[in-house]
């Protein structure tokens, strides 16, 4: 028999899980071999829009092409963003709790720098730090070299999106409670990142926890993270998606919602060339894959495949956009194509759903410690002289 209300609350905590961490592999997956370039571009080169997995942009050459060279993005392979999410899922794996900053240096840093793992792109066995980007080898530089307080070292990195791309772990581990993957998140990033890289990891986080709910929305997503962005991150969220509510599909809102980000946006209209005031520390300003991740999921209604698309088709940074889109659509249960999946998975040599089985295990035992801990804290404020709980 059917719980009462069990037809309005969608998929259940693992499918969602699942939907989360395999959409956001498979949106990496899809936005790789595209990655950097414009709208304009990627229709060029491909003969029209994107539709699914391709192969690299440089064919062949992908070993001496630059600017790609050495990697291999394409053909199904995910990049930096799955390898730092899936080590992620590995830290909450090991502390079995909530994260913070020195967690990272604790577990997720020795596992970066020791641990050998297949590196897709690399088509290798290679320790992920030689994989990672610059922004993530500074974890490595100020936490095992430098010795930096965690919860400071974020501070000086580039500002970029190098926090915010793998932070979906934390929003499942506070599925439905924005507000704790937002403080939670902070924390972890802040040996990563600063300024509004930092605030879009946790935003980001948030997203995440609030599609979990029953009954979530592409909406009810927005509004949650409306309710705690902060400054620039904030604006650039509002007004993308203020546009993004006018457009249907992805293909009228591609020019449209780069329109509405560019003012957030310090990399400038060359993605390849970034201005001299690129991913600097500001209150005014945003990344851009968050809001235009959050505005493709509302021109698509909160469908993955659509979701994902737009973010791929839209360029640029398109591998994180589309891991940031592909998350949040399989948060609130779009189902990720199988065929997508599937060669994803074989492509990059990664089970993409083990990580998934591990954190809703994780999830489980810390929302159990988080009642015992709760409970035991009504207990004490009540021997206070305070309300005691009515439960």
């Amino acid at each position: 028999m059917t719980p009462i209300g069990e037809e309005n609350r969608g998929p259940g905590l693992d499918k969602r899980i699942t939907g989360a961490l395999v959409g956001a592999a498979v949106g990496d997956a899809l936005g790789g071999p595209v990655e950097g370039y414009s709208p304009d571009q990627i229709t060029d080169r491909h003969g029209g829009r994107v539709h699914g997995i391709v192969g690299p942009w440089h064919g062949d050459d992908w070993r001496t092409a630059r600017p790609i060279a050495p990697y291999h993005k394409g053909d199904g392979h995910v990049t930096d963003d799955t390898l730092m999410t899936h080590a992620l899922v590995r830290v909450y794996a090991r502390v079995r709790d909530h994260l913070d900053a020195y967690a990272v240096a604790d577990h997720l840093v020795p596992d970066l720098m020791t641990n050998p793992r297949w590196i897709p792109e690399l088509e290798a066995e290679a320790l992920p730090l030689h994989r990672v980007f610059l922004a993530e080898k500074w974890l490595v530089a100020r936490l095992a070299y430098g010795h930096v307080d965690p919860r400071e070292a974020g501070v000086g990195n580039i500002v970029n999106c190098g926090a915010a791309m793998y932070m979906a772990p934390v929003g499942l581990v506070n599925a439905a409670d924005p507000a704790g993957a937002y403080a939670e998140a902070l924390d972890v990033a802040g040996a990563h990142q600063s300024s509004y890289g930092r605030e879009a990891a946790a935003v980001f986080a948030a997203a995440v926890a609030a599609a979990t709910a029953p009954g979530a929305t592409p909406d009810s997503v927005v509004t949650a993270c409306l309710s705690l962005a902060k400054d620039g991150t904030r604006a650039a969220i509002e007004k993308v998606c203020e546009v993004a509510g006018g457009h249907g599909d992805f293909e009228s809102a591609l020019v449209p919602l780069r329109e509405a980000v560019a003012p957030y946006d310090t990399v400038g209209p060359d993605y390849r060339a970034p201005s001299l005031g690129a991913r600097r520390p500001s209150r005014l300003h945003s990344i851009e894959e968050l809001p235009i991740a959050l505005g493709m999921l509302l021109v698509a209604g909160g469908d993955y495949r659509r979701a994902v698309l737009g973010a791929v088709n839209y360029g640029r940074d398109c591998d994180s956009t589309a891991t940031m889109a592909g998350a949040l659509a399989g948060a609130l249960g779009s189902p990720v194509p199988e065929d997508w999946a599937k060669t994803v998975a074989e492509a990059s040599r990664l089970d993409l759903w083990e990580p998934a089985r591990t954190l809703a295990a994780v999830t489980r035992e810390v929302f159990a410690r988080d009642v015992r801990r709760r409970r035991a804290h009504e207990r004490a404020f009540a021997a206070l002289g305070g309300t005691a709980c009515s439960a």
